[in-house]
C-alpha cells in the first residue's frame, strides 16, 4: 500500500487553487491528479485541515466485538463449541457474521475453538 502525500504539498496545492488555478493546472503543476485536488479541498472545507486520515488496519472487526460479550460468554459456558455454534448463537441475537469473522475475533482475544479427536493407531505401525 502507498503512503499519503505529505501535508505540506496538499496545502501547496490549494494554495495555488485559491490563487487562482484551476484544478487541472494545479494538479499538472504540482503532478498530482486532478481529483486529488478535488478531495483535498472537500477535506479542507469539511474538517478545516488536509491531514490524511490513518490508512491501512482493521476496519470491520468492530461489528464483531460490540457483541464481544455474548461470544466470550458462550465460549466459557461451553469449551467445545464450534465456530460454527457460535455464528448460529450469534444468528440468533441478529447478528450477521462468517465464520471466519468468528475465527479471527477467538485469535485477537487468545482464544481457541478444537475439537481433541483420539487419534487411531497407524495400521503401519513398525512393530518393536
Amino acid at each position: 500500500m502507498g503512503k499519503a502525500l505529505s501535508r505540506d504539498l496538499r496545502e501547496r496545492v490549494l494554495a495555488a487553487v485559491e490563487a487562482g488555478a484551476t484544478h487541472r493546472e494545479a494538479s499538472e503543476r504540482f503532478e498530482v491528479s486532478a481529483a486529488s485536488v478535488s478531495r483535498w479541498g472537500v477535506l479542507k472545507r469539511s474538517t478545516g485541515t488536509v491531514a490524511p486520515g490513518p490508512l491501512g488496519g482493521d476496519r470491520r472487526s468492530g461489528r464483531i466485538e460490540a457483541h464481544a460479550a455474548l461470544i466470550l460468554a458462550l465460549h466459557e459456558s461451553r469449551k467445545d463449541i464450534t465456530l460454527a455454534e457460535i455464528r448460529e448463537e450469534l444468528a440468533k441475537a441478529d447478528v450477521v457474521v462468517s465464520i471466519t469473522s468468528v475465527w479471527r475475533f477467538l485469535g485477537r482475544h487468545g482464544l481457541t475453538v478444537k475439537k481433541s479427536r483420539r487419534m487411531r493407531p497407524s495400521r503401519n505401525a513398525p512393530i518393536s
